[in-house]
């Protein structure tokens, strides 16, 4: 077998080959570069006692979230070099992944939502465009890469993902999948008032719909330029902590409190495995659980 870091370049074009996302490649990539590093150090081979000891080091000196994610992305590099005669078997077959405590995610609360909604109540062609990126994140926990690659194009339908008469969108997942995505009234009402102001920017002929207006892209405001409008957004309504999966979070979590089904929950969400639904599940059941304690509580009848 060739040294790990000199099969990446082959790897990296396989993977593009399966259209997986930049940020999937980077993160593979980056699990291989890390453990070839360790290895190295401790002049270790790429067997499993190698991996193992690189991921119980991962883990005290990350956590073993992060461990996990090193975890996932190395039986995927393995199984490739297996299928591609570099190895005749995969060292991560007697590799355990490593065990890491569930952890509930904190949700938005509703006075959070409506005072980031209040931060975006402008007129001008920024604020309608955030106050529209944060409705869809609201009503649907659309990933990040979803919404920033929707393209706009009203008079042909093949290039264009905004169908407000519908209220739905054409939202490509991970892998080129495509995934229709319901939005709420007051979602097209958003888009459709960011819309007629994008009409009027001299930039109204790009193919995204969602356009920039600082900085050298203004032709479209990609991934990284919503997450960091998400944050500063946040720091304006005075709400710590704001990311865009906070949202996918606190949309699944009050999807099932207000009684929707996991399938349902999928199909809007566009998971293809019960995995994360069943993890919010589980957490809106502490939640339920922790408010029948309140109720029932024997400590508090004494």
């Amino acid at each position: 077998m060739a040294n790990l870091t000199g099969l990446l370049p082959s790897w990296e074009l396989a993977l593009d080959a399966a259209n997986k996302s930049p940020k999937t490649i980077r993160s593979y990539l980056d699990s291989v570069r890390k453990l070839d590093a360790y290895l190295t150090a401790q002049h270790m081979a790429p067997d499993a006692p190698g991996i193992r000891a690189f991921l119980a080091a991962e883990t005290a000196r990350t956590s073993a979230v992060s461990a996990q994610v090193h975890y996932r992305n190395l039986r995927v590099f393995f199984g490739w070099c297996v299928r591609e005669g570099e190895l005749d078997a995969s060292p991560m077959a007697r590799v355990d992944k490593p065990a890491a405590a569930p952890e509930v995610k904190p949700f938005l609360t509703e006075a959070d939502l409506a005072a980031l909604l209040k931060a975006t109540s402008g007129q001008d062609l920024e604020s309608r465009r955030d106050h529209a990126i944060l409705r869809i994140l609201i009503d649907t926990g659309c990933r990040v890469s979803g919404i920033a690659g929707l393209r706009y194009d009203p008079d042909d339908e093949d290039r264009n993902d905004v169908f407000l008469a519908a209220h739905r969108l054409r939202v490509r997942l991970k892998g080129g999948a495509v995934w229709w995505i319901p939005v709420g009234k007051r979602t097209a009402t958003a888009i459709d008032r960011y819309l007629r102001a994008r009409a009027r920017s001299p930039h109204a002929a790009s193919p995204w719909l969602w356009l920039g207006t600082r900085g050298h892209d203004v032709a479209h405001f990609g991934a990284s330029g919503i997450r960091a409008m998400v944050a500063r957004r946040g720091r304006e309504a005075g709400v710590q902590g704001v990311n865009p999966h906070r949202f996918r979070h606190t949309f699944a979590d009050k999807w099932l409190d207000l009684g929707g089904n996991v399938d349902d929950l999928m199909n809007v969400a566009g998971w293809r495995s019960y995995t994360m639904p069943l993890r919010y599940a589980k957490g809106r059941g502490i939640a339920r659980a922790a408010v029948a304690h309140a109720r029932l509580s024997p400590g508090d009848r004494l």
